[in-house]
């Protein structure tokens, strides 16, 4: 399986997304720049998080202006799966591939640290090894983590079973229905705002994060490998 890590300028995490699939999990990983468009003969994109192009306006809100962006579209359509964290998730949401939008933290404050989350779905192409239910912990590191969609929109994603990850303890950043994580309609993008990259191996604080890359992995191997 190859993964493309898709980089825009201000990216700051393409190298712990490259370890964890590449080291970690044992599949092909590269770093694709934002202006290389190419990326028909990848399996999978992912996202990483960072500041893109400074955060200048509202995070992710020059990135969606980058070439790479309609290709990612093209690439989204063919179903193949889709991961943005943090401000990946960010420009997911600015490019209009994942509905809402995101405000400051409540506390207006940039906020980093552990946070509990509760698999709310453990049927999507990105959580099969998990269990449903299950209460996992990965890092955070955001000044814009308040995910805002409207009353109507955050009914249809809980009916749809399109949240899939939420936050347990208080939610000090405001997101609507504590959403931490949310899927596009077809189901094969998912942005989430902590960051698994960063928890899948025990020395680096724990393994919570292993089991989403390990997911996509399955359900790849699924779909694409023939077993005589």
């Amino acid at each position: 399986m190859r993964f493309a890590i898709l980089s825009f300028p201000g990216s700051s995490c393409d190298e712990d997304m490259v370890h964890a699939v590449l080291d970690i999990v044992g599949e092909g990983a590269e770093i694709v720049n934002h202006n290389d468009v190419d990326l028909k003969n990848y399996d999978a994109v992912l996202i990483p998080t960072g500041a893109s192009f400074g955060d200048y306006l509202r995070p992710g809100a020059l990135a969606q202006s980058s070439p790479s962006i309609a290709n990612l579209k093209e690439f989204v359509q063919t179903g193949k799966p889709v991961l943005g964290v943090g401000n990946g998730f960010q420009i997911l949401v600015e490019a209009g591939i994942l509905p809402g939008g995101f405000l400051m933290n409540k506390s207006l404050k940039f906020r980093n640290g552990n946070a509990l989350l509760k698999v709310e779905n453990a049927s999507t192409t990105f959580t099969t090894v998990y269990e449903l239910g299950q209460l996992i912990t990965l890092p955070f590191a955001h000044h814009y983590g308040n995910y805002f969609v409207d009353e109507e929109t955050a009914k249809q994603l809980k009916d749809n079973g399109r949240i899939v990850f939420t936050y347990t303890e208080e939610n000090h950043d405001g997101s609507v229905e504590n959403i931490a994580g949310v899927l596009n309609e077809q189901g094969n993008v998912l942005g989430m705002m902590p960051l698994p990259e960063r928890a899948v191996e025990e020395i680096i604080g724990g393994t919570d994060g292993l089991p989403l890359f390990q997911s996509i992995l399955k359900n790849w191997s699924e779909r694409n490998v023939s077993h005589a």
